[in-house]
């Protein structure tokens, strides 16, 4: 008897129930979400991005997964911004450019968005030990404020990198930093352009 209810176990479903409802929902959403992306709705235009992003197997599709991003991005998606700034940063499914990474990940982190945030931040930092000395402090007081507005979210490592940015600022630039992060107002632009 034991033997027989074990067979019958293993030739049974593994995959939890939640992953079998959650992934049926998907397929069944799939043509309606596209349909909604098509006629503009960036939520929509974000997910489809996702999903081209990170399928599973010969589904990636790391171009499509930048096109619908791009198209939530114009839109002021912040989420869709980050991503596809992630995209340009790696070179992933659009050619590296650093220009254009900055650009998107810079209009997701004044949206609010705290990875964003952290990401921008850490590339002051960067500019800021790398970079031309002129422009060393700058860089170090705008690094300071997002890794500041990201530990304010709670952004995982924000705190921990905002302490290894203030070891090499004076008292003056921490002071700048502070008052340019408690100045902060995360905003959606109006125009797609602006920032």
């Amino acid at each position: 008897m034991f033997g027989g209810k074990w067979q019958m176990l293993t030739s049974m479903d593994q995959t939890p129930w939640y992953r079998r409802f959650f992934c049926r929902a998907r397929t069944l959403d799939l043509r309606a979400t596209r349909d909604r992306a098509n006629q503009g709705d960036a939520e929509a235009q974000f997910t489809l991005g996702l999903k081209y992003g990170t399928a599973e197997g010969g589904s990636q599709d790391l171009g499509q997964a930048a096109q619908w991003y791009r198209k939530a991005a114009e839109q002021n998606h912040s989420l869709a911004q980050f991503n596809l700034g992630l995209m340009y940063a790696k070179g992933e499914g659009v050619p590296r450019n650093e220009a254009e990474a900055a650009k998107w990940i810079r209009k997701a982190a004044y949206q609010g968005d705290a990875a964003a945030q952290f990401n921008l931040g850490m590339r002051y930092h960067r500019a800021g030990v790398w970079g031309l000395q002129q422009d060393a402090t700058e860089s170090k007081i705008e690094a300071y404020k997002w890794l500041q507005l990201a530990a304010a979210q709670g952004y995982k490592g924000s705190a921990e990198a905002c302490d290894r940015v203030t070891l090499g600022m004076t008292r003056e630039e921490v002071t700048e930093g502070d008052q340019g992060a408690s100045a902060f107002i995360a905003t959606k632009p109006t125009n797609p352009e602006v920032q």
